[in-house]
């Protein structure tokens, strides 16, 4: 249920159904209050507005229709019968309107991608990843290296037809090499960039971690502000992984609560528990190590990633020591947790730190660039005799650009030949 309900129709019969359903059309991009009848019976289906796009400047490229109704269950069943029952009309598939878009040249992949991850987004910061793909911001960097690309690659492809004149070849394979190295560096940096806009984009992942019975436990309950684990007494209380979703300034957060770990135990269980644990900590962003006074001190597994260490249950040892970084906190009586919170907080906004504006954000993303680089470095370390094999790994790096945004054009090597060298002229 909701005020208002949206319909839209997609294609080149669009116009012609809304004129069934109203006997008449507004101007394209005007909205007109309109009684929508069913074509057969004539009977009133709903009073609402009507919106004309005609393509190709519409969301999909194509005639677009949008029937803005009364937003009522009756009525949205109503009408998607009453379109239903025409001829060359049907339900569009998940995401079919973005695929038109996309296949009519209205926006490319990446802006694709940013559109869902808007309406996927939960936070602030989320929204303003998202927003900066979907309005183009990520495909305009991306497109600068295409431009870039194709003109190297047009060069090449020209010194290639004068083979013959070694010193024409040679100056070129030695221009080509500085535009390569400009370019690796800028790929490169947009690469050093993803990880923080991935952990944006998918929540920065932090692990409770450290012996048994040390309290991490309620340390996540406090975090979260709920009580999402169990709390007892009792060793080996928490046997699998706990995750919870939460939100610091902006960026959502996957805080996991784990099994803990000392030397050995004869508990089946409790051991798939710990191996668990070691994969958590493996795929953590930011580790909170948790200890207590009397608790095992035993080896500390490889920690990679950026560790905060706390000594929680300091209502239990009141005594003032010094414990180097660690942060002294009692998750029972609040003692200490501010400053720990804060200090949790500055790691998971440096995490993110303008992720906001990153290029690439996926997994899709960072491969396809990382198989460009690698291209371009194959192409700068040809010598000056073979430049058919510079352009042979400039050609596989420009394919690998235009998987990113979806766009593959062999026409514009040609024009960038033709325009610079005035080849066959």
């Amino acid at each position: 249920m909701a005020g208002i309900a949206i319909i839209r129709l997609s294609g080149r019969g669009a116009f012609m159904a809304a004129r069934s359903l109203t006997g008449d059309l507004p101007a394209p991009r005007h909205a007109a209050r309109r009684v929508f009848r069913h074509p057969l019976t004539q009977g009133v289906l709903d009073d609402g507005v009507l919106l004309l796009f005609p393509g190709p400047k519409s969301y999909t490229g194509e005639d677009v229709v949008e029937f803005h109704l009364h937003g009522s269950l009756a009525v949205i069943r109503a009408m998607l019968d009453a379109l239903g029952g025409m001829a060359g009309l049907r339900l569009a598939e998940p995401g079919e309107f973005t695929r038109r878009a996309f296949r009519n040249g209205r926006m490319d992949l990446m802006a694709a991608e940013g559109l869902g991850d808007l309406i996927q987004a939960r936070t602030e910061r989320q929204r303003q990843q998202a927003l900066h793909h979907a309005l183009g911001g990520a495909s305009q960097v991306i497109e600068g290296w295409r431009r870039d690309l194709v003109s190297i690659l047009g060069r090449v492809e020209a010194a290639v037809d004068f083979a013959d004149e070694a010193d024409v070849a040679e100056q070129t394979v030695d221009e080509v090499r500085r535009r390569l190295d400009d370019l690796t560096v800028r790929m490169r940096g947009a690469l050093a960039e993803a990880n923080r806009a991935a952990s944006l984009r998918e929540g920065v992942k932090i692990v409770l971690a450290g012996p048994p019975n040390v309290g991490k436990s309620s340390l996540l309950n406090l975090l979260a502000k709920r009580d999402a684990a169990i709390v007892s007494a009792i060793p080996g209380t928490t046997r699998d992984v706990i995750e919870v979703m939460m939100e610091f300034s902006g960026v959502p957060v996957i805080l996991t609560d784990t099994a803990g770990l000392r030397g050995a135990t004869e508990d089946e269980i409790e051991r798939i528990g710990m191996d668990r644990t070691g994969r958590e900590l493996q795929a953590a962003d930011v580790v909170i190590w948790v200890s207590a006074p009397g608790s095992p001190s035993g080896p500390l597994p490889e920690l990679d990633s950026e560790t905060l260490w706390i000594e929680n249950k300091s209502d239990l040892d009141p005594t003032d020591r010094s414990l180097g970084m660690a942060h002294r906190v009692s998750a029972r009586t609040g003692a200490g947790m501010a400053e720990f919170f804060t200090a949790l907080e500055e790691r998971v906004l440096r995490h993110a730190a303008h992720a906001e504006s990153a290029t690439l954000i996926r997994s899709r993303h960072k491969q396809i660039t990382q198989s460009c680089v690698e291209n371009l470095l194959r192409a700068s370390a040809v010598s000056a005799d073979h430049p058919e094999l510079m352009a042979e790994a400039l050609r596989a790096a420009a394919h690998d650009v235009g998987r990113l945004t979806g766009r593959i054009d062999v026409e514009d090597i040609l024009d960038s030949i033709f325009r610079e060298f005035c080849i066959g002229k």
